[in-house]
């Protein structure tokens, strides 16, 4: 293990062999079908999330932050696997109560050297932020730097998602019932962003190609260091990235593709597609 090591939580969509690849360790939220409990990603996979999301008459998933004991026990065997110090980049603190966990948890280690970082944005917002944190772990930074680097790029992340439909907003109660009715009726397909920590409708359109269209045109307003794809059981993401590439310039290597996770497809439903992007300064 790295002097620094870097955990994240499972809201960053991050896939558990892409993570472990670079170092990056993973404190799953909880994701409950009814009363059947899963550990996201390490008892529920995000291809077994979706095979049972999609399944015909079954519940609505709920998610559950995940505990100060969870974070604490990663946090020591870090330490026991020869870490100095650590950093930990979470989902804002707006939209779950992990960070506040993982916060908890640092204090219970009086002495140890652990930065906790409230990202203010979700899935591979932070997911990224956290990757770039692993390579200047692998550089030799102290936890210090590093931290304070993150802290830093934060505000140069970026998220922009089309959802397919407004009934998981619904469920959700972001938004009425009678609106997500006049929606279906008039095919209105949201963009959402993250701003302040907060998901917001950053605009709406009428069909999922203008959809689309307004995504990789937010997506793509600034010169880009790094992006990742996302998506939930979208059929089109390689065409979304495809036209992504051409317009942001970025080459392979600076572009990844991922599913997006059981921590926030409850939150999303299927067929949404986007990106999170880090700007380049």
């Amino acid at each position: 293990m790295s002097r620094v090591a870097i955990v994240i939580d499972s809201v960053s969509d991050m896939p558990p062999a892409v993570a472990a690849k670079q170092g990056i360790i993973i404190v799953p939220l909880e994701v409950s079908f009814g009363d059947q409990k899963f550990r996201a990603l390490t008892e529920l996979s995000t291809d077994e999330f979706w095979e049972r999301m999609l399944a015909p008459g079954a519940p609505l998933p709920t998610t559950a932050a995940a505990s100060p004991g969870e974070f604490k026990a990663v946090f020591e065997a870090a330490f026991d696997q020869g870490a100095e110090s650590i950093v930990c980049i979470d989902v804002s603190e707006e939209l779950s109560g992990t960070v506040k966990s993982a916060r908890v948890a640092a204090a219970m280690l009086e002495g140890r050297e652990i930065h906790v970082i409230d990202s203010r944005t979700a899935s591979m917002g932070f997911g990224m932020l956290a990757q770039m944190a692993a390579e200047l772990s692998d550089e030799g930074r102290s936890g210090a730097e590093i931290a304070h680097m993150v802290e830093d790029r934060k505000s140069d992340v970026d998220l922009y998602v089309a959802l397919d439909t407004l009934e998981y907003l619904k469920r959700g109660g972001r938004i009425s019932g009678a609106s997500a009715a006049v929606g279906s009726m008039l095919s209105i397909k949201p963009i959402i962003t993250v701003r302040n920590g907060v998901v917001e409708k950053a605009d709406q359109v009428r069909t999922r190609a203008k959809a689309r269209e307004r995504t990789l045109a937010l997506l793509t307003e600034h010169p880009l260091e790094r992006a990742t794809m996302l998506h939930s059981s979208n059929a089109d993401v390689e065409e979304f990235r495809e036209q992504f590439q051409l317009r942001s310039g970025l080459d392979d290597s600076q572009i990844q593709v991922m599913t997006i996770g059981p921590s926030v497809g409850p939150h999303v439903g299927p067929g949404c597609v986007g990106a999170t992007i880090l700007r380049k300064r």
